[in-house]
């Protein structure tokens, strides 16, 4: 049935073969993300209302943007994808979520949440003002509705005077259960349609639909005929509830296990995750001070036991993450100790309550910030690269990069006893790889992990910071060893401040720098400043990724095509000690 409707109209479809259409859809998506990696238990749960849109509307003249995209996979299949969907997340093939230059039918990029209501808001108005026909939706889940930036579009959407289809996928989740008094709000509408809570969707100019069943293809087709009449004289919301998960009862029982999930074989290494809920837990038995906050995402970062043990002193705010930061710097202004656990990627959005609620109060919070560097498979939006970039500029904050997963357990027993802001930032997979050292860590202080003499620099010394960037350093030293050759290495362990009595002691004619991190504002950047600053004659070569925004691929390949190779960093080394 799916390759028929690749050459036809899914509007010629019987009801009962709609029907058909959802089975195979959700083969599809299941044998895929098993093979690929994925989104699983929310794209199962997003089917039927798929399926539903396609019948009732037209794309890609009809305009829809995903809230996330962790719902559009079946979107891709019914837009002329189903032949290319196994590259699905792979280098060079179907992105994970939707993307403009990938196909028509994708109308906006996302990847992060609560963007959907703005962006059908300016499509809109695109629409208005050039005299076109045609309907915008914005398909949102119940977990980025507790998302601010959906109530600064709402409260716009009267004021501009236009008119949008917003589709509530309420299924109590986002990655963990959804939190809130949004959420609480949402729930009594399901539970009993409480016409208080109705009328406060309706205050923003809303005709209110619901709730229906959004696993029922049937149903969907009428909700969305119905909404796309009312659409003629004003905006409407479509609440839907959902199971995430559907079909699949492993999937329906655990949607924040297969929330994502890699593919069928992948090797399994301890995440830096792991380590940080142990230390946590290790240091809250010690100290009744310390907090933890999470957006939404308790699981994925390795909090699930702190907040068992701990649960007078664990907050989990939804996907609020400029919320979350100024939480932090309130309790940290009332005498807590508060570590905030959080994306790279997803950290960019409380930059404005970094700099003025959290550093230009010098309190001691601690943001622990998980898959830094290149994530991989879910593409632009998720790559972590660039974190010691934004974070590097603003005064009273320490930038933290732990060697591997030992030395983040070093590093946070340092944090424990910091009274002011810390950020401490390592990959997703990691484990112990160097050998251990009991040197106090000291702020700004950085480490050799090989002298050529114990005397003198050598010719060249390779800084590099974090885990992968000093593996392939000393990958890189290995391999030159075998030819004769040798430099020093170093663990700059801080980014900020960077360690100025090494850097002036160095006599070394050539420093090359390596990090997991675009170049500009990293720490080859930073290096690069002091060494002028210092007026050192030596030659500086920095490793770093370019200028661009990183696709998705596998790690390894990506850090090679962007400029963290360890090809050419012994090339160069070879070519400068001959």
């Amino acid at each position: 049935m799916l390759k028929k409707l690749q050459n036809a109209s899914i509007k010629n479809c019987t009801r009962n073969e709609l029907n058909v259409v959802c089975d195979e859809l959700r083969r599809v998506i299941y044998e895929t993300v098993m093979q690929c990696g994925g989104h699983l238990a929310s794209n199962l749960g997003a089917v039927e209302s798929t399926v539903a849109l396609f019948y009732v509307f037209d794309f890609p003249n009809d305009k829809i943007v995903f809230d996330v995209g962790h719902q559009c996979y079946a979107y891709k299949l019914l837009s002329g994808r189903l032949d290319r969907f196994s590259t699905l997340r792979k280098a060079g093939g179907i992105s994970g979520f939707p993307k403009r230059t990938e196909s028509v039918y994708d109308a906006y990029d996302t990847g992060h949440a609560g963007t959907s209501v703005s962006a059908a808001i300016g499509l809109a108005k695109a629409r208005d003002l050039q005299g076109e026909s045609r309907n915008i939706i914005a398909y949102i889940g119940d977990g980025s509705f507790n998302n601010g930036l959906v109530y600064e579009a709402l409260s716009s959407l009267k004021i501009l005077n236009t008119n949008i289809l917003i589709i509530l996928n309420d299924n109590g989740m986002s990655i963990s259960p959804t939190v809130g008094g949004m959420y609480d709000i949402l729930s009594q509408i399901k539970d009993s349609e409480k016409r208080e809570n109705i009328r406060l969707l309706e205050s923003f100019g809303l005709t209110y639909l619901g709730v229906k069943d959004g696993n029922d293809v049937d149903e969907m087709v009428d909700a969305l005929t119905e909404a796309k009449a009312l659409l003629k004289n004003g905006s409407v919301l479509l609440h839907i509830a959902t199971k995430k998960g559907k079909g699949y009862e492993f999937s329906e029982e655990h949607p924040t296990n297969t929330h994502g999930v890699p593919p069928v074989g992948s090797p399994k290494e301890k995440e830096y995750s792991e380590v940080l809920g142990e230390s946590l837990c290790d240091l809250a038995q010690k100290d009744g001070k310390i907090t933890v906050v999470s957006a939404a995402m308790k699981e994925a970062l390795g909090l699930s036991e702190f907040f068992e043990k701990y649960p007078d002193r664990a907050f989990d705010v939804g996907i609020c993450e400029e919320n979350a930061s100024v939480l932090c710097a309130s309790m940290a202004t009332g005498g807590l100790k508060p570590y905030y656990a959080i994306y790279s990627t997803f950290l960019q959005r409380a930059f404005d309550e970094i700099i003025h609620d959290v550093c230009a109060q010098d309190t001691a919070v601690t943001f622990c910030i998980d898959r830094a560097g290149i994530s991989g498979s879910d593409g632009e939006t998720h790559q972590g690269v660039f974190d010691l970039s934004y974070l590097s500029l603003i005064p009273n904050l320490t930038i933290a990069v732990p060697k591997d997963t030992e030395e983040l357990k070093r590093l946070m027993e340092f944090s424990a006893s910091y009274p002011h802001p810390l950020a401490i930032r390592y990959p997703r997979a990691g484990k112990v790889v160097f050998d251990a050292n009991d040197a106090e860590i000291k702020v700004g202080k950085w480490e050799y992990l090989h002298r050529e003499n114990q005397a003198a620099s050598a010719k060249a010394t390779v800084i590099a910071t974090g885990e992968r960037s000093l593996i392939v350093a000393m990958k890189a030293l290995q391999n030159l060893k075998n030819k004769g050759l040798g430099f020093d290495v170093v663990n700059a362990r801080f980014v900020k401040p960077l360690d100025i009595e090494l850097l002036n002691n160095l006599q070394s004619e050539y420093v090359v720098t390596i990090e997991d991190n675009v170049f500009l504002g990293g720490l080859g950047a930073m290096i690069d400043g002091a060494l002028v600053q210092s007026g050192k004659p030596c030659k500086v070569k920095n490793f770093a990724y370019r200028d661009e925004f990183i696709p998705q691929g596998k790690v390894c390949d990506l850090q090679r095509e962007y400029g963290v190779n360890c090809k050419d960093i012994e090339a160069y080394l070879s070519e400068v000690l001959a």
